[in-house]
């Protein structure tokens, strides 16, 4: 029996359950919508996956898919400004957005409508609005797959099987000096380092929430974790070294994906976090817009630091 392809979804109908606070099957939102050849301009809903842009840009080029089909849908990358194949951040390669804003209404933003929206919700974390489509710039999504920046691969390698993964942020003139310093305290934990992967990520100014301060290397570590209470609780204080270890010389770490990291260390990686924070209750007064990470952050910010004194 072959499976019969879903409804699209509409604008109408995601700005009625958004102001109604009705749940809705955001996997409709998987078309690609027009293609303006002569402004190389290419709009796809938000749930579109990157291998269709890629089989819609360059139908039958096993590299392009290759490169996009590594990314997972067009919303997903853009709530966290990931990088991608040429290590500059998504919004390198965003014209404009398509959302609607808790309060309901459907905006088309840009840099130049909505600039302070759009900074905002560009690495947002959904939290200004329901994505409904993204348009993309497509000479600067082809010119991410032809100019790629290659991951290498440094022993012992990558693991054979799935494993958690620290993603870390190193100024390039510092990355040798934190590989040893990582490798290092792993030891010190009798931490194995299962996997280990490096590859250049570019700045960028446009963004409020920003991770791309400056030109990084990107650190990606697999590290060795027991499935035992106590294992967990190493693995948590291992990767906050870690993550100490990256921001002593410079470094950051991705906010996104990091929920081990302390309020001290976001404080240090993220100043403007409070203000993103403030921003987004004020134009989401009613709490439309919530998920883990954003319950995450503000029961960080909000804990009281207290000294810690081990007894003898």
């Amino acid at each position: 029996m072959i499976a019969t392809p879903s409804l699209p979804l509409s604008a109408h109908e995601l700005q009625a359950a958004v102001r109604q606070s009705h749940p809705v099957d955001l996997s409709r939102l998987d078309r690609i919508l027009r293609l303006d050849a002569r402004r190389a301009l290419l709009e796809v809903q938000a749930n579109t996956r990157w291998l269709a842009v890629a089989e819609h840009l360059r139908p039958g080029d096993a590299r392009v898919q290759e490169l996009l089909a590594a990314h997972a849908t067009v919303g997903a990358t853009l709530c966290r400004n990931a990088a991608g194949p040429d290590g500059r951040p998504a919004v390198a390669h965003v014209e404009s957005l398509t959302l609607v804003t808790p309060d309901g209404l459907l905006r088309r933003i840009d840099r130049l409508t909505g600039g302070g929206l759009f900074a905002l919700a560009l690495g947002g974390q959904g939290l200004f609005g329901a994505l409904y489509s993204a348009t993309l710039r497509v000479e600067s999504l082809l010119r991410s797959v032809k100019e790629p920046e290659p991951a290498d691969t440094l022993p012992p390698g990558l693991p054979a099987e799935p494993a958690r993964r620290l993603r870390l942020l190193v100024p390039p003139e510092r990355l040798e000096a934190f590989i040893v310093e990582a490798r290092a305290r792993c030891a010190e934990w009798r931490t194995t380092v299962e996997g280990l992967q490096v590859r250049r990520t570019h700045d960028e100014d446009e963004t409020f929430l920003r991770w791309a301060r400056r030109e990084y290397a990107e650190v990606t570590l697999w590290l060795g974790e027991r499935s035992t209470i106590g294992g967990a609780v190493r693995a948590t204080q291992v990767r906050r070294e870690l993550i100490d270890a990256a921001i002593a010389l410079g470094g950051n770490f991705p906010i996104a994906c990091t929920p081990e990291a302390t309020r001290a260390q976001t404080e240090a990686g993220y100043p403007q976090l409070a203000a993103f924070l403030a921003e987004q209750r004020r134009i989401d007064p009613g709490g439309v817009m919530t998920n883990a990470w954003l319950r995450h952050q503000r029961s960080l910010l909000g804990r009281e630091t207290c000294d810690v004194r081990w007894g003898s």
